[in-house]
């Protein structure tokens, strides 16, 4: 007779959820970091750019782009240790048309990433002044996947943007999942920093 031994590890434990924003202006590489790091067939909502867009649509320096996010991006990443943490992870669109779009995407969000592209440096403002305006830990992930881009100093980026020094401004390749793992590795504990022990975390489940 064979006695089964108990699971010493004991029952399955589901990992903390939490859920993070990638935000930033048109053509930064918002789907790009996300479909480079998520561990899963990402969702996205492109569309085609059309000649109707152009007129709207500001396409210094991302001349070569021919899609766009309307909606939204979803992915997801799992940190196993020492704590299991799933991050989910939804991208904003890039165009001010669909601003409208991001009280309801960022309602229950722990923190964002705000790419920028050093090319259309002026169109991060309204990112970093929305989440500033709510209250969201954010941290600034200057995109150098471009081979045109202008490459600036950490500093000089976080003088542009008018940065307090307490926000992690760090550089980053939208298409390397390692370079992006370690911003979301960043923004998760500046993120959570601010939390006294036993706190509940903002929009966090399990």
């Amino acid at each position: 007779m064979t006695v089964q031994q108990p699971d010493a590890r004991g029952p399955a434990v589901a990992p903390a959820r939490l859920k993070f924003i990638v935000g930033g202006g048109f053509g930064a590489g918002k789907t790009t970091f996300i479909g480079a790091v998520s561990e899963i067939v990402p969702l996205r909502t492109e569309e085609l750019l059309t000649e109707a867009g152009r007129t709207v649509d500001r396409l210094d320096g991302v001349r070569r782009k021919n899609t766009t996010t309307v909606a939204m991006d979803f992915g997801r990443i799992t940190f196993p240790s020492p704590h299991d943490v799933q991050l989910l992870l939804f991208g904003t669109p890039g165009q001010d048309r669909f601003n409208t779009f991001w009280p309801e995407l960022t309602s229950g969000a722990v923190g964002a990433v705000v790419l920028v592209d050093t090319r259309r440096l002026e169109d991060s403002f309204p990112t970093v002044g929305f989440f500033e305006g709510r209250g969201l830990p954010f941290v600034v992930a200057v995109n150098e996947f471009a081979e045109a881009a202008h490459q600036y100093e950490v500093p000089e980026v976080r003088d542009a943007l008018d940065l307090p020094s307490y926000v992690p401004v760090m550089l980053c390749d939208a298409r390397r999942g390692d370079s992006c793992a370690g911003v979301l590795k960043t923004l998760t504990k500046y993120a959570l920093s601010g939390l006294t022990p036993g706190q509940p975390v903002p929009g966090a489940s399990r």
